[in-house]
C-alpha cells in the first residue's frame, strides 16, 4: 500500500460526521463517523469531530495520526454554502497536508451527477436543494433552523414540540406521539421549553424518527407532519430502495396528495426506482424528465 498521499472524504452534516480513508489508488482503508460537524455550531466544534473522525479511520488503516500531513481532506461540511463560515472553514489551522472545503450539498451533487449538469434535494438534519448547470449553481433553500430547512428532520421535531406544547396547554388532544414525547420531559412544560432553548437542529432531528415510528401506527399529529414535510419537499427521485423504506411513507405521501410511483409510473410497494411528489403536475414533470 502505498501512503506518501492519502485521501480523507468527510461529510460533516447536523447530526453527525462520516469520514472515508482511502489510499491514492482508491484502495479504503477506514471509515468513521462522530458526532455533528455543521460549521454553524462553531469551528472548533466541527473540526474536533473531523480530527477526531480522521484519527479513527487511521487508527483502522494502522497508521499512526502523523499521517493527517500525508492527508488531502475534502471537507463537505454543513453551513459552508454562507460565505462567511466557508472562509473561516478554509482559514482554519489543520494538520493536512491539503484541504478542499465545499458545502455537503455541492458534494451530494457531485457525487450524484459527476460532471453532467444535475440537481439532489438533500433532506436530512436540513434541507436544500442544489443543483449546476451549465456552470452555474443554482440552490433553493438550507438557510438553516429556525427560519429554513423546511420538511428536515430538525424542521419535523421542533414541529412536534411545538404541538407537544399545544396538547400539555389543553389547545390540542394529545396523541401516543405526543404522549411519548412528553415522557421524555416528564410532562413538564416547562422542561420542555429549557430543552428547547438550548437544543441544536441535531437535537431536534433526533426526534423524527419517533414520529416516523408513530406514523406507521396511524399517529394523527405524526401523519399530519410527515405530510407537511413531503409539501415542503416537491419531488424526491431516488434508486435502490427496499420495500421497508417505501412501505410506511405510501399512506402518508398519498393522503397529504401526493403521487409515489416507480420511474416506470407503476406501483411503488417493491421498492427500486421511485418518485415521489408533491402533486400530480410535478410528478408527470418529473417522468417526463426521466423518459429523455
Amino acid at each position: 500500500m502505498n501512503t506518501k498521499v492519502l485521501l480523507l472524504g468527510v461529510d460533516g452534516g447536523g447530526t453527525s460526521c462520516r469520514a472515508r480513508l482511502c489510499a491514492f489508488s482508491g484502495q479504503l482503508l477506514g471509515e468513521a463517523a462522530t458526532g455533528p460537524a455543521n460549521l454553524r455550531l462553531g469551528l472548533q466544534q466541527s473540526f474536533a469531530e473531523i480530527l477526531d473522525a480522521a484519527a479513527q479511520c487511521l487508527s483502522q488503516a494502522g497508521l499512526p495520526r502523523s499521517y493527517l500531513g500525508k492527508t488531502v481532506a475534502c471537507l463537505a461540511l454543513a453551513g459552508a454554502s454562507e460565505p462567511a463560515y466557508l472562509a473561516a472553514a478554509q482559514s482554519y489551522p489543520h494538520p493536512f497536508r491539503r484541504t478542499i472545503v465545499t458545502t455537503d450539498a455541492h458534494a451530494a451533487c457531485l457525487g450524484a451527477h459527476g460532471d453532467n449538469d444535475g440537481g439532489v434535494i438533500v433532506a436530512g438534519t436540513g434541507t436544500v436543494g442544489w443543483a449546476v448547470v451549465r456552470g452555474q449553481t443554482h440552490r433553493v433553500g438550507g438557510w438553516g433552523m429556525p427560519i429554513s430547512d423546511e420538511g428536515s428532520g430538525a424542521w419535523l421535531g421542533c414541529e412536534a414540540v411545538r404541538r407537544l406544547l399545544w396538547a400539555l396547554d389543553g389547545r390540542i388532544a394529545s396523541t401516543g406521539l405526543l404522549r411519548a414525547l412528553s415522557e421524555k420531559f416528564g410532562n413538564d412544560p416547562h422542561a420542555v421549553v429549557n430543552w428547547a432553548h438550548a437544543a441544536s437542529p441535531g437535537d431536534f432531528g433526533s426526534l423524527a424518527p419517533d414520529i416516523f415510528e408513530h406514523a406507521t401506527r396511524s399517529d394523527p399529529i405524526a401523519r399530519e407532519l410527515i405530510g407537511l414535510a413531503a409539501g415542503h419537499i416537491d419531488l424526491l427521485i431516488e434508486t435502490e430502495l427496499k420495500p421497508y423504506d417505501v412501505l410506511p411513507l405510501i399512506p402518508i405521501i398519498e393522503g397529504a396528495g401526493g403521487v409515489i410511483t416507480t420511474w416506470e409510473n407503476g406501483r411503488p410497494h417493491d421498492g427500486g426506482r421511485i418518485v415521489a411528489a408533491g402533486d400530480r403536475r410535478v410528478h408527470a414533470q418529473a417522468m417526463e424528465l426521466l423518459k429523455g
